[in-house]
């Protein structure tokens, strides 16, 4: 989100990002940047990576004192080191406009997960004001009222959709497809609230031949091992693979392999992936817990409550017996739709307007 954020408006603000050098869950810094200091992207665009050593309140205080800046944008609710020490610095500094990106951490689903934890943690905030004049990023409606329902309704809230990729979009291609087999993926972080196990007890289910790849980052280990279980009481003709880790750049190339997403996501605020997939031709299986919604009239996919077991299984069952002609019309309806969401020129207006004051 931060990436495509940044491609599509660096031509009208400067950006100075501070983040680890290190990948999500990896511990081995990035090649070719420099820790510690600023690194250079464009005229526009610079990135200050901080190593594991260095990064703590002391430096960030730091970092923040000596940087030339008009607007702070913080990405996400419950970091200590990138949110809450922020926070805490410009709670007694109040000369800059302070922007919080919700990022979906707000949805039902989401505090679900380290529910005590995340309400003592709220709690705590609005007693300290550390939300006190606080602009909030939403991306959708839905959102503006998880906001509201989590800190109550002082804050100003912006709404700006989340942007895409800046890509050339190429032509539809019509896929291979052979009925009675499904080729199926999952790209996402293995946690709880990817719902992964959930997608392998819906498998079980399933009576025609699937082969379903998974790939990401395990930030859950104890929640892997629980889905590996159910992977091993699978039956023969439910073919499932752990990929591992897929570079961002990758991403497109490898969709292409494979027939449709098949993700039952206890909530995202927008779903980067999804987006993805439709754009190379995949269509989706998701849940209701995402801003992607009217995919079956669409025939762009599916997107099913989560109590609705049964209608998982139907839907890639219809997917897996569907001939080359029938899937592709799928396909097909995939690709407009992302084409139609990448072309609309109010989602750039709206993000920009995020810094306008």
């Amino acid at each position: 989100s931060c990436a495509n954020l940044v491609d599509h408006l660096q031509e009208d603000y400067c950006f100075k990002i501070v983040t680890r050098d290190t990948d999500y869950c990896e511990t081995k810094p990035y090649e070719n940047v420099k820790s510690n200091q600023w690194n250079t992207i464009n005229s526009n665009t610079h990135i200050y990576y901080f190593s594991s050593d260095e990064l703590n309140k002391k430096n960030i205080y730091k970092l923040i004192e000596n940087t030339e800046f008009d607007v702070v944008y913080l990405n996400g609710i419950f970091s200590y080191l990138f949110t809450i020490i922020p926070l805490l610095y410009f709670r007694k500094n109040k000369k800059r406009k302070v922007i919080i990106a919700a990022r979906g951490m707000f949805a039902s689903g989401a505090l679900a997960i380290k529910r005590q934890k995340k309400q003592l943690f709220l709690s705590f905030a609005k007693l300290l004001g550390l939300y006190n004049k606080v602009i909030f990023h939403a991306t959708n409606e839905a959102e503006k009222q998880d906001i509201i329902n989590a800190i109550g309704n002082k804050n100003e809230i912006k709404i700006a959709g989340n942007l895409s990729k800046k890509i050339a979009l190429e032509t539809f291609i019509s896929k291979p497809k052979r009925a009675g087999f499904v080729k199926l993926f999952n790209i996402a972080r293995v946690a709880p609230e990817k719902n992964l196990k959930y997608a392998l007890e819906i498998l079980k289910e399933v009576k025609v031949s699937v082969q379903f790849d998974y790939y990401g980052p395990i930030y859950d280990v104890n929640y892997h091992n629980e889905c590996k279980r159910v992977i091993e009481k699978l039956p023969a003709h439910i073919n499932v693979n752990y990929k591992g880790v897929i570079p961002n750049n990758e991403v497109n190339k490898t969709l292409k392999n494979y027939d449709a997403l098949f993700m039952p996501t206890l909530g995202e605020n927008f779903g980067h992936i999804i987006l993805e997939s439709l754009l190379a031709s995949c269509p989706v299986i998701i849940s209701d817990q995402t801003p992607w919604q009217n995919l079956e009239t669409e025939k762009s996919g599916w997107a099913i409550p989560l109590q609705d077991f049964n209608k998982y299984v139907d839907a890639i069952t219809q997917l897996a017996n569907s001939d080359e002609k029938q899937f592709n019309d799928f396909a097909l309806a995939a690709y407009q739709k992302a084409k139609t969401f990448i072309e609309n020129k109010d989602l750039i207006s709206s993000n920009r307007a995020l810094f306008e004051f």
